[in-house]
C-alpha cells in the first residue's frame, strides 16, 4: 500500500478525526482537512477532492475522480457506503438562474440564493460512477444509484435508481445484511473477516 499515506503523514495533515486503517491516496486533494472525519477501515482513492464539511462512517470506500463538496452543512456517509470512479456529491452549488452571482472567488454576499443543504448517505447506499448528487438529497439506507445518474431529491430504502433524472426501478435485495450480521460476528470471534 506504499500509493497511500501513512499514519503520521495523515497525522501532519491536521485531519479533525481519522480512525484505525484509513488509506488516503498520495493523490487526494483536502481542503479544510480539519473539517474532514473518518471512521475506521475508509479508503480514498487518488484524484479525489473533498472539501468542506464531510463525515465519513467505517468500512467506506470512494474510488478515484470523486468530489465531495460538503460546504457549511455538510455530507455524511454512513457505514459501508460506498462512492465508484467519478462521482460528484454536492452540498452546496450556486443559483445558475441568473439571481445570483456565482463561483467561489465571489463573496457570499453577492450571491444571496446560493444553496448549501445537507447529504447524506445512509448505511449500505451506493453511488455507481460518474453519479451526480445534489444539494439536500439523502440517499436511504440500502438505496443502490446506478452508474451517469443526476440525483435531485431524497431516495427510498431498499430501492435501485437509474436515470436523468434518477427514478426508482425496483427493490433491492437485502441479502447483504445477513453478510453485514456474520462479518461483525467474526469480528468478535476473530473469523475470517478482514480487508
Amino acid at each position: 500500500m506504499d500509493g497511500f499515506l501513512k499514519r503520521e503523514e495523515l497525522e501532519a495533515l491536521g485531519i479533525r478525526q481519522f480512525g484505525e486503517s484509513v488509506f488516503i491516496g498520495r493523490h487526494v486533494i483536502l481542503y479544510h482537512p480539519e473539517r474532514l472525519i473518518l471512521g475506521d477501515h475508509v479508503r480514498i482513492d487518488d484524484f479525489t477532492v473533498i472539501s468542506g464539511s464531510v463525515q465519513l462512517g467505517s468500512y467506506i470506500h470512494i474510488s478515484q475522480f470523486c468530489g465531495l463538496y460538503g460546504g457549511e452543512e455538510g455530507i455524511v456517509m454512513e457505514d459501508f457506503s460506498g462512492l465508484s470512479a467519478k462521482c460528484s456529491v454536492y452540498a452546496v452549488s450556486d443559483d445558475y438562474t441568473g439571481s445570483s452571482m456565482t463561483n467561489p472567488m465571489v463573496p457570499a454576499q453577492y450571491k444571496p440564493t446560493s444553496i448549501q443543504k445537507k447529504v447524506t448517505l445512509r448505511k449500505h447506499a451506493i453511488l455507481g460512477c460518474n453519479s451526480v448528487v445534489l444539494p439536500g438529497v439523502e440517499i436511504a439506507e440500502g438505496t443502490a444509484v446506478g452508474s451517469l445518474s443526476l440525483v435531485t431529491h431524497s431516495l427510498e430504502a431498499w430501492s435501485v435508481y437509474t436515470g436523468i433524472p434518477a427514478k426508482r426501478k425496483s427493490a433491492r435485495k437485502q441479502e447483504l445484511l445477513k453478510l453485514e450480521e456474520q462479518f461483525w460476528s467474526d469480528q468478535v470471534t476473530g473469523g475470517k473477516a478482514g480487508c
